[in-house]
């Protein structure tokens, strides 16, 4: 079904961006702007994702060039409920800057860039060319290597230099594969390419182009062996950067592979034991790496690389209730470590400090604030009913149904090291008496912000918490969703068929 408003959210969020930067020394007035616009961002984002859910997937032809010669954009369940989670997570985000970030930094164009870093986020999750997927890919590169950057600290720009490089790499790798694909198939339409390819009879250069896209992929979603640059950069800005990257970023490159290997490259026997070897290390690499360290923003960077594991698990098992498991827990991961990056901030300016060797008391000073902070951490875990327990859930039934027994051996060895993990935060950080720390002149403490400063912190943290219980106790709604994105990714034929108006080549 045709419908050209399935572009508002990225043209909302450029809107935005632009109204943004004429108030650009007025940090007050950009504050309302940009929580505002947050606000009006979900508002669309529902009204899409229930579109989608009424009337089937939507379409748009810019400049009414017909598929496969224009450039399309596409609404089905998958990517309207993942413009639904950045609106979210982004409101999320932009409410805790509001009272964190501080007044040099927002005079350098912070809300503005972080609304371009939106824009590019959606326009990825909508395009259905995969040359404009590249480009959006770009975007969201110039626009967080600006925010990771904004303040000019030592850390931040030795984050900032990893961060971009192994990006930058991922790029080169996407666009050579993009190049070859193109020279292969004549056409940068995704649901064409899917016929398209299918048809090639080279099936070796069909399998080194998508190795190029995982490869490219990989390590934008951080990956086992490519993960590196992600611990070692995440936790260097401000904790409201580190959330919507730790909540997002990797996440595009997740929803790529699962969108490329679902339509264009069916994983073969080869293929998906590759996937499912990557996804093994990339789970004990990511594990092991959290417990060893102290930083609490680091702990979260690791468990991002350990958690992406079970999301590319689902894909390597390949069937549709692995790919069920793999959307949970990708709904749950968005939202669960948008808010635990939160938490370390509010912990930050609360205490001074982010080292759990250092930290302590904070059940016993602040009650309220650590059963609200405990909601994502032991989300995070799993345990049930909890959001982190569905998608793992589906995901050992799945690989049950396939035999893939040392896979779920990793889930569960996966799920005990979190825990182990959220144990020791929460004895290092909550339960343990506390040692008394002299104040950081470089820190405005909490106590220290004014009562919009403070409530602005809190909000989001309790908002997030509550979106995330609302997807563990509210399961059902959930599971219903990725089901029938499930179900759409294994049989991408009505996504075909509505972006050509066609029934799919069959090869």
């Amino acid at each position: 079904m045709n419908n050209p408003y399935i572009v508002l959210p990225v043209i909302f969020q450029l809107f935005s961006a632009i109204l943004l930067m004429f108030f650009w020394f007025r940090v007050n007035t950009q504050r309302l702007i940009a929580i505002c616009c947050s606000l009006i961002s979900v508002g669309i984002s529902v009204w899409i994702l229930r579109e989608v859910l009424l009337h089937g997937i939507l379409t748009m032809q810019a400049g009414e060039w017909q598929a496969p010669f224009g450039i399309t954009f596409v609404a089905d369940a998958f990517s309207a409920t993942m413009v639904l989670l950045t609106a979210i997570s982004g409101m999320g985000v932009i409410i805790f800057s509001a009272g964190a970030i501080r007044n040099a930094r927002l005079k350098f164009g912070y809300f503005p860039i972080l609304n371009f870093l939106l824009m590019g986020l959606n326009g990825a999750f909508l395009t259905g060319d995969i040359f404009n997927l590249y480009v959006w890919f770009e975007i969201i590169i110039i626009a967080s290597f600006v925010l990771i950057t904004i303040g000019g600290e030592k850390a931040q720009i030795e984050g900032a230099i990893k961060y971009v490089t192994m990006n930058l790499l991922a790029s080169a790798i996407f666009l050579t594969a993009i190049a070859i694909l193109y020279g292969m198939a004549g056409s940068l339409n995704m649901a064409d390419l899917s016929g398209q390819v299918a048809q090639i009879e080279n099936r070796g250069l069909v399998n080194v182009v998508a190795i190029l896209f995982l490869v490219g992929f990989g390590i934008k979603s951080a990956i086992f062996p490519l993960y590196f640059w992600l611990p070692a950069s995440y936790h260097t800005p401000p904790p409201a950067i580190s959330a919507i990257f730790g909540g997002l970023l990797t996440k595009v490159g997740v929803y790529a592979l699962l969108r490329i290997f679902t339509l264009i490259f069916i994983p073969d026997e080869f293929l998906s034991n590759l996937l499912i070897i990557m996804a093994v290390l990339t789970i004990l690499s990511g594990g092991l790496g959290a417990i060893l360290q102290v930083n609490l923003r680091k702990i979260f960077s690791y468990l991002i690389v350990c958690h992406i594991g079970f999301m590319i698990a689902g894909l390597g098992i390949y069937t549709e209730v692995a790919l069920v498991g793999a959307i949970c827990y990708l709904i749950h991961d968005i939202i669960v470590k948008t808010d635990l990056f939160l938490v370390s901030g509010l912990i930050f300016k609360l205490k001074g400090t982010l080292n759990i060797n250092k930290l302590g008391g904070m059940y016993k000073k602040y009650p309220a604030f650590s059963i609200l902070m405990a909601i994502p951490l032991f989300s995070l875990v799993g345990i049930p009913p909890l959001s982190g327990f569905w998608g793992k859930l589906f995901l050992i039934q799945g690989g049950y149904a396939e035999g893939q027994l040392v896979l779920i051996a990793f889930i569960l060895l996966g799920s005990f090291l979190t825990l182990w993990v959220a144990a020791k935060i929460w004895a290092e950080v909550f339960w343990k008496d506390s040692e008394d720390l002299p104040p950081k002149l470089t820190v405005k403490y909490y106590k220290e912000l004014k009562p919009f400063k403070q409530r602005a912190m809190i909000a989001p943290i309790i908002l997030l918490a509550g979106v995330s219980l609302y997807i563990g106790f509210g399961a059902e709604h959930i599971i219903l969703l990725s089901k029938q994105i499930a179900a759409e990714l294994m049989d991408p034929s009505a996504y075909i068929e509505a972006v050509l108006g066609s029934k799919p080549l069959t090869p």
